[in-house]
């Protein structure tokens, strides 16, 4: 009989929830009231969008992300729809660019400015007209730019192809009509090639997102689904739902066999819905209970017990929505790897919520910080319509590195290259060679001892970076001192070498007079 361990071994075993400090919330903030089921923020590396009230219509705050505590009561409002706004969601491939849509039954996409918005903004880039009935959700596709699709009260999920110069937009490029009520949730697979949806008839369906084909359906009825997930490229989905004693509860379910899930877990017995979040990267699972004040997080394997619960981030106050930044916007630097944005309506409050994994060392750690999914497309619109699929271009987290696996830029016209080995560029004015110049022997030494001037204390004051941190300051203030300690222990020896010779020189002076 094997002996397993009680404990799981898990680099992430000890990760903490750490919440803002009041400067670093956002204050005053009027949180919609609306009781739909939706996050109601959503968060880039620039801005936070948050749902709120205005009169005759819908609308919402579009914040600079580093414009934190008390708002403006007269803050400029993103609103152009007759109705209220049920969902937000931000371009993953262009962070000034936002998708809404709302109970007057369309959907509008907005080009946000750089600089601070100084009035309402009404006037949006493109506007999709196709539900006959007010849409519940929009998800922008996780590889493919341009492509975006809704989900309706008249049980419709509708492609949009963006790439378009019409403002209006009145007929998507598909139409799937495969559900019997109100879709409730949408999921994307890694590379965008399957969608999976749970219904108010409280089935899981894993759809083909170009033909609108049924792949896979769920009809296992101790488990009622009100949110699902894909778990990344593990070929398992996570839903969250009710069991048949009403408790709150999760489920793992096989992509490819959806007939009984493959683990179940009760939680509580409230009635809040669940809404999950996966970390691919990390493999952690966060699930956020709407109206409570905690956050449990699990971590998540391929393995039975497919679920190994971690802790949880436990706060007496309730959140109504929740936003979620993307892994490029996280600050590596204090290792944190997931932050959230927890909408507290009892005080009008916007809280940062940080997930940090505990370390010593404030150097990058590779370990927790993987190629994760960038701001770049892999594919265009046209080319996801015509069946091609392609995982995320992925990018390293460490500073000032770029992306690892960039999509090539094919240009309209080839380069040529003359007679000189040079590059010749149509459109600009500059010619760039292709061969490596060569440096003069002189000029290298000159840039050697130019070089060398600029070191101060050992440092190199143009190529090492100021301070960010206490922390880091106290290191450069150590290693400093060290330096001035090791010149003062040299110049000390130097004035002994130099007492002695001159002692020596002395003695040969006595010496050569005496004969």
């Amino acid at each position: 009989m094997s002996w397993h361990p009680q404990y799981r071994s898990s680099k992430f075993r000890h990760v903490f929830g750490k919440p803002a400090s009041k400067e670093n919330c956002y204050d005053s903030v009027p949180i919609t009231h609306s009781v739909h089921d939706n996050h109601f923020c959503a968060v880039n590396p620039h801005f936070i969008a948050v749902v709120t009230e205005c009169a005759g219509g819908g609308a919402f705050l579009v914040i600079p992300l580093n414009q934190t505590g008390k708002l403006d009561p007269h803050y400029p409002k993103v609103c152009g729809h007759k109705g209220n706004v049920l969902d937000i969601k931000w371009n993953p491939f262009n962070d000034f660019e936002i998708a809404s849509c709302s109970e007057d039954a369309t959907i509008k996409i907005w080009d946000i400015p750089t600089q601070l918005l100084t009035r309402n903004l009404t006037v949006f880039r493109k506007e999709l007209t196709g539900h006959a009935r007010r849409v519940g959700l929009v998800e922008w596709h996780p590889t493919a730019a341009n492509i975006l699709f809704s989900s309706g009260y008249d049980y419709k999920v509708m492609v949009w192809n963006l790439d378009t110069t019409e403002s209006v937009i009145v007929n998507p490029v598909r139409t799937i009509c495969c559900h019997q009520d109100v879709i409730l949730s949408m999921s994307f697979n890694t590379n965008g090639s399957l969608l999976a949806t749970t219904c108010k008839d409280r089935k899981i369906r894993i759809l083909d997102p170009r033909a609108g084909a049924v792949l896979q359906e769920a009809s296992y009825k101790g488990h009622r689904a009100n949110k699902v997930l894909f778990l990344g490229n593990l070929k398992k989905l996570l839903s969250t739902g009710t069991s048949r004693w009403n408790n709150r509860q999760m489920a793992v379910w096989d992509q490819d066999n959806l007939s009984v899930p493959l683990t179940e877990e009760d939680l509580d017995g409230s009635s809040g819905v669940l809404f999950p979040f996966y970390d691919a990267d990390t493999s952690m699972l966060y699930v956020v209970g709407k109206g409570d004040g905690n956050i449990r997080y699990y971590e998540v394997s391929a393995d039975k017990p497919h679920l190994n619960y971690l802790t949880e981030y436990r706060s007496y106050n309730p959140q109504k929505g929740i936003g979620v930044m993307p892994k490029r916007g996280l600050d590596v630097s204090s290792c944190e790897i997931f932050r959230f944005y927890k909408l507290i309506t009892t005080k009008s409050l916007i809280e940062p919520v940080s997930m940090i994994v505990p370390r010593r060392s404030e150097s990058y750690q590779e370990d927790i910080y993987p190629p994760t999914a960038g701001a770049q497309p892999s594919m265009t619109a046209q080319e996801w319509l015509c069946g091609m699929d392609k995982g995320p271009v992925l990018v390293s987290l460490r500073p000032g590195s770029e992306q690892l696996c960039p999509r090539p830029l094919l240009p309209e016209r080839p380069p040529s290259l003359n007679q000189t080995g040079r590059l010749a560029v149509q459109d600009g004015q500059r010619t760039f060679s292709l061969r490596e110049e060569t440096v003069p022997r002189w000029a290298a030494e000159h840039r050697l001892e130019e070089k060398k001037t600029r070191l101060t204390n050992g440092f190199d004051i143009f190529e090492c970076p100021p301070p960010k941190t206490e922390n880091e300051l106290l290191q450069m203030f150590y290693r400093q001192q060290e330096e001035i300690r090791r010149l003062r222990e040299l110049v000390t020896q130097r004035e002994v070498q130099a007492k002695q010779l001159e002692l020596e020189i002395k003695n040969l002076r006595m010496g050569s007079e005496r004969f």
